[in-house]
């Protein structure tokens, strides 16, 4: 009975570093297989020479990583664009866009088959920015904070470094893509107000000036922090937990298109938890940049309980499959470029000799 629960806890990957550490401890002496000493940061892998294409955390490390976040974060959205027209759509006018079915029904009825493209531009503008950042940073922070925490801190703490390092990379990347979103969701939910980016901007600049962009970074802010954050933990742990319960092999004699297709998965179960997560807030800032003059708290008391979940079934589907995507094309470009991409944490030698596992 206890064993069983222990092994359910240890399975969980937010659980506290102190009882995961007693647990791999009781995993590590049961076994007898002799370990090869090695020493290596979370953040560090053995990379054998002429293997990688540049140095782990150098400059042209970060760059390609912010690269791989633009075509990750502006493709992926941008292809979606449609579901995110219903489901902003349903937010606002819920009793015109009474469900998704009904949401592109009436768009085709209005505005034609081009009507769902509205708002690519400023899509594809803004998420490629914010995907540089979030991609880029969140690796710059990760690298940070592990050699602030130091080896083995890094390894106990290892969820609390995923969180901390993405929504410091979030903070940056939503302030890069506010005036982008401020003028898709016009676009998108005021007809006839303007129909490009062109045309929204410098009108929305006339009416409010430059707060017309940024008016909805805070609640950007409460929309894609939790969410950031809980879509690099829950990958990052995920990943790890299926290479140690589920894929029948290591990581390191997996073919780069089996790595890939544990990315693909772990990234899609990150995604439905992120899209609960944050749609009371994607609900608000819906609201906040179709309207002149209001504020979040009025939109939020507006709404009410239930008003902020209007649109969770679409996006759930869109933030799942968009998640899964993302961390596909993000971790096949670092595959393409032969950037290091270092395998799950393992506990470090130094840990392993003060509890007396390295014998």
């Amino acid at each position: 009975m206890y064993s069983s629960v222990a092994q359910l806890a240890r399975t969980n990957p937010f659980s506290a570093p102190h009882f995961q550490l007693g647990q791999d401890c009781v995993v590590s002496r049961k076994s007898q297989v002799p370990q090869v000493q090695k020493t290596r940061q979370l953040a560090a892998a053995a990379v054998k020479d002429g293997e990688y294409s540049c140095e782990y955390g150098s400059a042209q490390f970060y760059a390609m990583c912010g690269f791989g976040g633009i075509l990750s974060c502006g493709i992926t959205h941008t292809a979606v664009v449609p579901l995110d027209l219903v489901k902003c759509r349903i937010q606002v006018d819920p009793k015109k866009y009474k469900s998704i079915f009904n949401g592109f029904s009436v768009t085709l009825k209005e505005d034609g088959v081009r009507g769902l493209a509205k708002g690519w531009a400023p899509t594809f503008i803004g998420y490629s920015m914010q995907g540089l950042c979030k991609f880029g940073f969140y690796e710059v922070f990760k690298i940070l904070y592990s050699n602030m925490l130091g080896e083995e801190n890094t390894y106990l703490w290892r969820t609390s470094l995923y969180l901390a390092a993405s929504a410091s990379a979030e903070f940056f990347a939503d302030i890069a893509l506010a005036p982008m979103e401020a003028a898709k969701v016009r676009i998108q939910t005021q007809p006839g107000y303007a129909n490009t980016l062109r045309e929204a901007a410098p009108k929305m600049y006339a009416e409010e000036g430059i707060w017309a962009f940024y008016k909805g970074v805070a609640p950007l802010w409460m929309r894609q922090i939790p969410y950031t954050m809980m879509k690099f933990a829950c990958f990052e742990r995920t990943v790890e937990a299926l290479y140690k319960y589920v894929v029948p092999k290591p990581r390191n004699e997996c073919s780069k298109g089996e790595q890939l297709v544990v990315t693909f998965v772990a990234g899609y179960i990150a995604g439905v938890f992120c899209a609960i997560v944050s749609h009371p807030a994607d609900s608000v800032v819906s609201v906040l940049n179709k309207e002149k003059g209001s504020t979040a708290l009025e939109v939020l008391k507006r709404l009410g309980p239930k008003g902020v979940w209007k649109g969770l079934t679409a996006r759930i589907i869109m933030i799942g499959t968009l998640t899964a995507l993302q961390w596909f094309i993000y971790d096949s470009v670092k595959v393409y470029f032969r950037l290091p991409r270092p395998p799950p944490p393992e506990m470090p030698e130094s840990l392993k000799k003060k509890l007396g596992l390295d014998q």
